[in-house]
């Protein structure tokens, strides 16, 4: 046990310097001794067993005494040992009597090993001379060097990289099973510098902001150095900057009651203004201290403004007036100016023209964002504030869940920065109030459809039209000098009939550009019969939809064919592959249109291979598909083939995850085929990828002809609700599909609707409502005898039951669910539901049958190829050989699984996976390991699973706590969870308030 002294919590420590000298090679002064390339490809360990090799070659390193010659040797440097100095390294005080004889014999058979030239003996010792080799030591020590000096320089982010690939070269303990006195003396040293450097690193992670990540192993440090007061502040901090006040005092009383009991002594004066200043709830301790200027690099600085348009014109009143406003923001409380007009006029061009114009007097950066507020589903406010938060460099464990929250620390990082935001395409003021910055020195710049009235404070501007002058003058940029020189009055014809609308001008010019056969006049003539439409110009959208009549009419047959087909679905975006089915059409001569497209300026290139429709050119497009007869068979069809082409699509993704799962069997047949992945990876990464268009084709074509294969997809999509990322739009969908299914009274629809829904439920802990939705589920595929809500309802049900602790209700729904899955020949169907039963009797006391019923569903799994499936199962043995007292074995499959988990994204998975390893740690007294998975499993279910498994973290974690004499913190850990599940009226209670009641009686 030790007690450290140094720099105190909050004040910064530079990384500690090495133990000794650094150098790049093993031997810095070889070269005065022999070449470099005596030791050509050689490395050596020491930061772990004493180990050599030969390029990728292990070479045998002989008997313990001979790696302990090795090992003395290797840590002179280059300088010769005397055989007297390495006896007395190897055996001390009382060597053996051949003790010299041994030493040259342990000399001779490493020379046979490492070369004549690399073990050289001189002056009656040994030395290693290997300019070339390469020692684990040494490029440790180099690494925490540059780290010292990167630190020094303000370049923390680098100082902590360079400080992780240095502790990334320990392996275990140094020098280890290496017997001997010296051995033993620098084993204590190297471990007192890993501990230092870990300090060191830990220290940087909090400057980071990475609290949340840090209390994990901290928890593991303390436990494992109870009387080292650093590690102790370090926690103490990293508590309560994630929040937790109580824990972090905890802590305190912990250690202060620890210095007594075991030194006499209590905590030193720095603990105890760290402890005073968390009663006070410091502000400033709440956030990492601010370094002096020369040696803090600057903060995240985003730059995420659009490019300018390079053929920016005119409107040079307006970006004075604004520029001016924006650079007033210094003085003021926050300068807001909010930009209005009708759609194609310009506003979001002028406001990154004039936002690039105004960056030198936002030197902290500029955020940007489409909140896409002309369509049906505008982006929403939390949402945009995580994308904010993470752009400045706020962690993503630490980016709260609620929205008022996520908008106070937003105005938070912003204080004392200046920063400019542009919000683009607002739906209204409410919806841009929580993204406004709200201190001094920062400012907003906003553009929408509508004037923001009842936006308290904010400049508006009313944009209009562009002048003539400025009109003729952008439409020659873009067409050339020379062409509209020749025909003036041609080209002022054409700006006119496009009302100076700069969106109509531009897609006027573009097509002109590019039709290098074209005059200026033939433009004219062309615009000449569209004028009555154009004049409509203060009908507001209808002008708009005048101009892109313009570049609509210049489009070949199969070009404005895609067109108006794509602009049909409702996705944010679509790719290539689910372009081509809607057109019907192979992906190279979809692709050529696609960006045939991109250049008219009718659809915008999303990112390789993903293209999107502004929101106002999406509603002209499916305007021209009513309008131009095309046939609404045609729509539909178009609509169906990209229904079944990502039903298709994610049936195979389903099958590949799960081979031999009946479910894709009963699913609606589909006519258009889908994507085909040979790679389970290149599989979930397309599902992840189009989670959003595939959730809004689900909702779109919820109607009575489409409507079961939309609730299919839904079904065959279910990854999306289990991962975490997408889980809230999976549920809204589902409810959407369920209230569809009714409307149009499809029973067998609604059935599998419902089914979606109890799953959803029972993921996010809800297991009333989750109970209740399998029961319907079952009752409406009664009549149908559809077996996909049959079984999968009962083998919920049976899970459900498990978690209420009704047992004997779980068994019966779990044998119904088995039966059921084997008169459908579903074998992993069967293999889940057997895991499940596994758990129902390991809950009622029978492990054996626990035991062997869960190896049944692993057996079924592995034969069918089942990795993420087999996960699952590996989950349920893993409780069972846990309860058996099968420890290691637990914890095998549970790291199995664990490691599946996180490979298929699966959060939720992963962080129960992680506190059953915690469970497993705490039976086997590794109460430090268990807390540090406790906490890691806190951390990966930040915001899914539901506040019942959030509980169940807590009162191990405390259990943990406790055992490693942390009763406190512990106790804060048991009254949070004692809070939940009294919320939930969970029975989970009563062993909280049983934990509690020794320490309340004390």
């Amino acid at each position: 046990m030790d007690r450290d002294g140094g720099t105190r919590v909050p004040e910064q420590r530079a990384p500690v310097p090495p133990p000794q000298r650094s150098t790049g090679h093993l031997v810095q002064a070889a070269a005065e001794h022999g070449p470099e390339a005596s030791g050509a490809g050689l490395r050596f360990g020491v930061l772990g067993p004493v180990r050599a090799w030969r390029g990728e070659e292990a070479l045998p390193s002989g008997s313990p005494q001979q790696r302990a010659l090795l090992a003395a040797l290797l840590l002179r440097d280059g300088r010769t040992a005397t055989a007297a100095e390495l006896i007395d390294a190897i055996w001390g005080e009382e060597p053996p009597s051949q003790a010299l004889a041994a030493l040259r014999t342990y000399a001779s058979r490493l020379r046979k090993v490492l070369d004549p030239e690399v073990l050289v003996s001189e002056s009656g010792g040994y030395a290693i001379r290997a300019g070339a080799a390469t020692l684990d030591l040494a490029e440790a020590q180099e690494l925490a060097t540059a780290a010292e000096k990167a630190r020094a320089g303000g370049e923390k982010s680098r100082a902590r990289d360079l400080l992780n690939e240095a502790l990334a070269h320990w392996d275990g303990e140094p020098l280890a099973n290496v017997p001997g006195p010296y051995a033993e003396n620098q084993r204590t040293r190297l471990a007192e510098w890993r501990l230092q450097l870990t300090e060191a690193r830990l220290d940087m992670d909090l400057e980071a902001g990475c609290h949340a990540e840090a209390v994990s192993e901290l928890t593991a440090l303390t436990a494992a150095h109870p009387l080292r007061e650093r590690l102790r502040e370090l926690l103490m901090l990293a508590l309560y900057r994630s929040g937790r006040q109580a824990e972090a005092l905890a802590v305190y009383a912990d250690t202060r009651r620890l210095l007594a009991d075991e030194l006499g002594v209590d905590p030193r004066p720095e603990l105890a203004r760290l402890q005073q200043r968390i009663l006070q709830a410091d502000e400033d301790l709440a956030r990492p201290p601010a370094d002096a200027p020369v040696s803090v690099p600057a903060p995240v600085r985003p730059a995420q403004l659009p490019a300018s348009v390079p053929d920016f014109t005119g409107r040079a009143s307006f970006v004075r007036e604004l520029t001016s406003r924006l650079a007033s923001a210094e003085t003021t409380v926050m300068a807001v100016s909010a930009l209005a007009g009708i759609g194609g006029v310009g506003k979001t061009t002028l406001a990154v023209h004039v936002a690039h114009t105004a960056r030198p007097y936002f030197p902290d950066g500029q955020l940007y964002v489409d909140l896409q507020g002309a369509g049906q589903h505008s982006a929403e406010p939390d949402t945009v504030l995580g994308a904010f938060l993470r752009a400045l460099g706020t962690p993503d464990s630490a980016i709260p869940d609620s929205m008022e929250e996520r908008a106070a620390l937003f105005r938070s990082t912003l204080d004392g920065r200046r920063v400019l935001v542009l919000l683009d395409n607002a739906r209204d003021a409410a919806q841009i109030r929580p993204l406004l910055p709200g201190t001094a020195g920062c400012a907003a710049l906003v553009t929408s459809r509508i004037r923001m009235v009842d936006l308290v404070g904010a400049h508006l501007v009313d944009l209009d039209v562009m002048s003539p002058d400025e009109a003729l003058q952008l439409f020659t940029r873009i067409v050339g000098v020379e062409r509209v020189s020749a025909e003036r009055e041609a080209a002022l014809d054409v700006v006119a009939a496009c009302g100076f609308l700069p969106l109509a001008i531009r897609i006027a010019a573009s097509r002109l550009a590019s039709r290098r056969t074209w005059t200026v006049s033939v433009l004219a003539a062309k615009l000449a019969d569209e004028r009555r439409r154009l004049d409509e110009l203060q009908a507001g959208d209808l002008a708009v939809k005048a101009t892109f009549e313009l570049g609509y009419g210049q489009l070949e047959p199969a070009q404005s064919r895609a067109f108006r087909l794509l602009g049909l679905p409702d996705g944010p975006d679509i790719s290539l592959a689910a372009a081509a089915a809607v057109l019907d059409l192979p992906e190279q001569e979809t692709e050529d249109l696609l960006e045939s497209l991109v250049d008219t300026s009718l659809v915008e290139s999303a990112a390789p291979g993903r293209y999107r429709y502004h929101d106002l050119v999406r509603l002209y497009a499916r305007s021209c598909a009513e309008r131009d007869d095309l046939p609404p068979v045609e729509r539909e069809l178009a609509m169906s083939r990209l229904l079944d082409f990502y039903l298709a699509t994610a049936s195979g993704v389903y099958a590949l995850e799960r081979p031999g799962d009946r479910l894709v069997d009963h699913l609606e047949p589909t006519t258009h085929r889908g994507l085909v992945f040979d790679d389970r990876h290149a599989a979930q990464d397309w599902l992840y990828t189009e989670a959003d268009p595939l959730l809004a084709c689900v909702r779109q074509l919820s109607g009575p002809r489409t409507l079961r294969r939309a609730v299919d997809l839904l079904y065959a999509a279910l990854d999306l609700g289990e991962s975490g990322a997408n889980s809230k739009q999976y549920e809204a969908t589902a409810e959407a599909v369920r209230e569809a299914a009714r409307t149009w009274g499809d029973t067998q629809a609604e059935g599998r609707a419902v089914m979606t829904l109890a799953n959803v439920h029972q993921l996010a802990g809800r297991f009333e409502p989750a109970d209740r939705e399998a029961q319907e589920a079952m009752r409406l595929a009664g009549p149908t005898a559809d077996p996909l809500p049959l079984c999968w309802a009962s083998n919920a049900r049976g899970i459900i039951a498990l978690y209420q602790n009704r047992h004997t209700d779980g068994e019966t729904h779990l044998t119904r669910a088995i039966e059921a899955f084997r008169a459908d020949d579903n074998r992993p169907g069967e293999a889940s539901a057997l895991c499940n039963l596994s758990r129902i009797h390991l809950a009622m006391g029978r492990t054996a049958s626990a035991v062997t019923l869960a190896q049944e569903g692993l057996d079924i799994y592995d034969a069918m190829g089942h990795e993420l499936r087999g996960a699952n199962a590996r989950y349920a043995l893993g409780l069972a050989l846990t309860k058996g007292g099968q420890l290691p074995a637990a914890a095998d499959r549970l790291n199995e699984a664990l490691d599946v988990f996180r490979d298929s994204r699966q959060r939720l998975w992963e962080g129960m996976t992680l506190f059953r390893l915690a469970e497993v740690d705490l039976a086997g007294r590794r109460p430090a390991q268990a807390a540090a998975n406790a906490e890691m499993a806190l951390t990966v279910l930040r915001g899914i699973g539901g506040e019942w498994r959030r509980g169940n973290v807590l009162t191990v974690l405390g259990q943990a706590l406790t055992a490693i004499g942390h009763a406190g913190r512990a106790q804060v850990c048991w009254r949070d969870a004692l809070v939940i599940f009294e919320e939930l009226g969970s029975p989970e209670a009563v062993q909280v308030r049983a934990l509690l009641s020794p320490l309340a009686a004390a």
